[in-house]
C-alpha cells in the first residue's frame, strides 16, 4: 500500500431495530463483525458506491437515508489504511444472502440491544453515530 484508499460502508437496518453484520474472512480484522461495504471504483460516487456493495455483498437494493460518519481505518498490522464514509440504509428489495462466501464467513441480523463484542472499526464507529 503506497496512499490510503477509500471504501464505504452501509450500515442496514430493518424495522426490527435489527443491523445487519457481516463475519469477514480475511485481512483487514478478519474474524470481526462489519458493516456491508467496500472500495469506491474510480468515477464512482459515495452513495453509489454503497449501493452497489449493497447488490454486490448481500443481493438486496437499498435506500440511503443520510451519511452516519467517516472512519480513519488504519491497521498497521494488516499494512491498510482507508478513508471510509458510512451511510445508513434500509433494505428496499430483495432477502439479504451471503454473495461472497471467499470473503465474508457468515451474514447475521442483530438486535442494536445484543452486538458481538468483537466489531471492525468501521462498524463501531457507524453504530456510534446512529
Amino acid at each position: 500500500m503506497s496512499w490510503p484508499r477509500v471504501g464505504v460502508g452501509v450500515l442496514i437496518v430493518d424495522d426490527r431495530n435489527r443491523v445487519l453484520l457481516a463475519l469477514r474472512g480475511r485481512p483487514p480484522e478478519a474474524g470481526a463483525w462489519s458493516i456491508v461495504g467496500g472500495r469506491v471504483e474510480p468515477f464512482e460516487k459515495l452513495a453509489e458506491c454503497a449501493i452497489r456493495e449493497a447488490r454486490e455483498e448481500v443481493g438486496v437494493e437499498i435506500a440511503i437515508e443520510r451519511p452516519l460518519c467517516v472512519t480513519d481505518h488504519i491497521v498497521r498490522e494488516d499494512n491498510e489504511h482507508w478513508v471510509a464514509p458510512a451511510f445508513l440504509a434500509r433494505v428496499t428489495n430483495g432477502e439479504p444472502t451471503n454473495r461472497e462466501p471467499d470473503k465474508t464467513v457468515e451474514l447475521r441480523w442483530f438486535p442494536l440491544t445484543a452486538l458481538p463484542e468483537k466489531l471492525t472499526m468501521t462498524a463501531r464507529a457507524a453504530l456510534a453515530a446512529l
